[in-house]
């Protein structure tokens, strides 16, 4: 069985580890790809909202 301490410890690595990815990931650049498909849905939005 493992000690509390040594979970506390594995669960506090898992923590950081957790923390730093998702910090890496909000670094990370948007694609090209999503920004152009935003785009165009915003477009398709905005022309049918006008032709409404």
């Amino acid at each position: 069985m493992v000690s509390d301490g040594k979970k506390s410890n594995a669960n506090e690595q898992i923590t950081e580890n957790l923390k730093r990815v998702y910090e890496e990931a909000l670094q990370e650049e948007i694609p090209s790809e999503f920004i152009e498909m935003i785009e165009r849905l915003k477009a398709e939005k905005k022309a049918k909202s006008d032709g409404a």
